[in-house]
């Protein structure tokens, strides 16, 4: 990662709160955010099933100042932001991953909008409110995404039902049960979460759209496709799959590609995704609209797992198309990032070949490390 020197930083001087920023992304933003900023304050419970045991903060110093806290807790959040009276909030704390969200969906709703919520009620009544909120929300508000009808007029598919996806029909399909194009989806596409995780995260964008509402903070929104590289937890099942893919190849297991292999994702470097944060935060005037951040490049699920394979030096055949699913999932998620171009100058710098090798290179030294 390229650490900006401090004459191109654009957010010298402030005073900047990042919650989850011990995180897979939000370390690597503290990164970036310490060289230059005035003050970063790390506000991270360092959950096990993300960071394991008896984990410790990455990042401390004259000017990082990290805080181990829940953000359910109100009475922590309202010291971290009196305390230091941050110019600008980072909100990165959240549970992720879609399957899980099913299973935990009481957790899920008190950190993703409970969280939200104290958040919230901490910065209004600060006597100093911070003039920009940063929300990492996630592609998954759209559900199913954009499709493109006969007509050229987009569609947003009725989530798959089961009983289709048993019988191994796995493709969105309109209501005379035509197969649908899918295209980029737009910030423009109305939301339709199709999991708990995305409710969650939409009602994160509603929240602070109305709780932040008379202040005169700005929000701004950051809709985050699948964002992948070196760092990425390798022992959460329920995050990334990419990192998932390179901890089983390296253990010798055979990879279980679901449904047809044909599940599209729009994986994003984390490193593009660190630089989208830091432009979002630095922007004259992003906008109060969604913004989203991604590589705008369709990837297959079974392609990514045949170059990981071979990158990785495994038998390419190492894979199993299994037919299976996961309700909540979504078949084509490519996003139209036309409008982080306009807005925040900002583009993708990392191929996803680049970027895999990179994730693959890490994976190898950590296995290796861990023997």
């Amino acid at each position: 990662m390229r650490d900006l020197p401090a004459e191109e930083f654009p957010l010298t001087g402030d005073r900047i709160l990042v919650t989850g920023g011990a995180g897979f992304i939000g370390s690597r933003l503290v990164r970036q955010l310490r060289a230059s900023a005035e003050k970063t304050v790390v506000f991270d419970s360092l959950h096990p099933q993300v960071h394991g045991e008896g984990a410790t903060f990455p990042d401390e110093g004259a000017n990082v100042i990290c805080m181990k806290a829940d953000i359910r807790d109100g009475d922590a959040l309202r010291s971290a932001i009196s305390d230091h009276t941050p110019t600008l909030v980072y909100h990165l704390a959240a549970e992720t991953g879609t399957g899980q969200s099913y299973d935990l969906i009481s957790r899920y709703c008190d950190v993703n909008v409970g969280g939200t919520a104290r958040l919230i009620e901490a910065l209004r009544q600060s006597r100093s409110p911070p003039r920009r909120v940063v929300l990492a929300s996630s592609r998954a508000v759209y559900g199913e995404g954009a499709f493109q009808a006969d007509d050229g007029s987009l569609i947003i598919p009725a989530s798959r039902r089961e009983e289709q996806l048993k019988a191994g029909d796995f493709v969105p399909r309109d209501l005379a049960g035509r197969a649908l194009r899918p295209v980029p989806t737009p910030e423009s596409l109305p939301p339709a979460p199709a999991s708990i995780y995305g409710s969650t995260k939409l009602m994160q964008e509603y929240l602070l759209e109305q709780g932040l509402a008379g202040m005169a903070t700005e929000l701004v929104l950051l809709r985050f496709q699948n964002v992948y590289g070196p760092g990425q937890s390798l022992r959460n099942p329920y995050t990334g799959v990419l990192s998932i893919f390179c901890s089983q190849i390296l253990a010798g297991r055979t990879l279980n590609i679901f449904e047809d292999g044909e599940i599209v994702r729009d994986f994003v470097f984390v490193d593009d995704v660190v630089e989208a944060l830091v432009k979002a935060g630095a922007a004259a005037a992003p906008g109060s609209t969604p913004i989203n951040i991604g590589s705008g490049t369709p990837a297959s699920i079974l392609g990514t797992a045949q170059f990981l394979l071979k990158i990785l030096g495994a038998p390419e055949d190492r894979f199993l198309i299994s037919g299976d699913f996961r309700i909540g999932d979504i078949r084509h998620s490519v996003a139209d990032i036309a409008r982080a171009c306009e807005r925040l100058n900002w583009q993708p710098r990392f191929s996803l070949k680049k970027g895999l090798e990179a994730l693959a290179d890490w994976a190898r030294q950590e296995a290796s490390s861990s023997r």
